[in-house]
């Protein structure tokens, strides 16, 4: 069965509305780690070649332990189903930190310090917000089309993170770190807001 173009987008505004969040989401993240960071470490910081790819593959490797690790943060080992309140707490979380990062850089004489530590923050709450994403889309998918919900769902995931690269290079052109950091909360904020729209907690309803 081979759909046509307009049969890949979902039906249901649940899958609609989370794929819209997941896109922010990942254009949070792409913003500032695919371009803007390491040339920042590297111009601005002074780190060499292997310090900046050591930092940033220590990055994915605690991100992906992380993701590990979330049933048990969430519950779902013991049972319990993370829905709407679990999406909107934990976008939340992560929309303090590229904040927080940003006002360091005006509190404190060592920026170096508050990016190192606040992104690797940022790596362990946003596995968490990834991974109670990628449970609710199996959830919501409806079980004659599953691999079109969820490949519509990854397909939102892709343009997030190439609309992420793509400003990720030239906002930090224009405007530095510090903005990419800016856009990084807006969109974790915008993600919050598409969110709102999820059904209740542990309600599957794909309406």
């Amino acid at each position: 069965f081979k759909p046509k173009f307009k049969h890949i987008f979902s039906k249901s505004r649940t899958i609609n509305w989370l794929s819209v969040a997941r896109l922010f989401l990942f254009g949070s993240r792409d913003v500032w780690f695919v371009v803007a960071l390491p040339v920042y470490l590297q111009a601005v910081l002074g780190w060499d070649y292997l310090e900046v790819g050591g930092f940033l593959a220590l990055w994915i490797i605690i991100y992906g332990f992380i993701q590990s690790l979330t049933p048990y943060v969430t519950g779902v080992n013991a049972g319990k189903i993370p829905g709407r309140s679990a999406v909107l707490l934990w976008a939340l979380i992560l929309a303090l930190i590229p904040a927080g990062i940003v006002a360091s850089f005006y509190l404190t004489d060592s920026a170096q310090i508050a990016i190192v530590l606040g992104l690797f923050l940022y790596a362990i709450v946003f596995a968490i917000n990834s991974s109670i994403h990628s449970f609710l889309i199996v959830s919501y998918a409806k079980h004659d089309q599953v691999s079109l919900d969820v490949g519509f769902y990854y397909m939102s995931n892709a343009a997030g993170r190439l609309l992420g690269t793509v400003l990720s290079g030239l906002v930090y052109q224009v405007a530095g770190l510090g903005a990419c950091l800016l856009i990084s909360f807006l969109f974790v904020l915008l993600a919050f807001v598409a969110s709102l729209r999820l059904p209740y907690e542990n309600s599957l309803s794909t309406s």
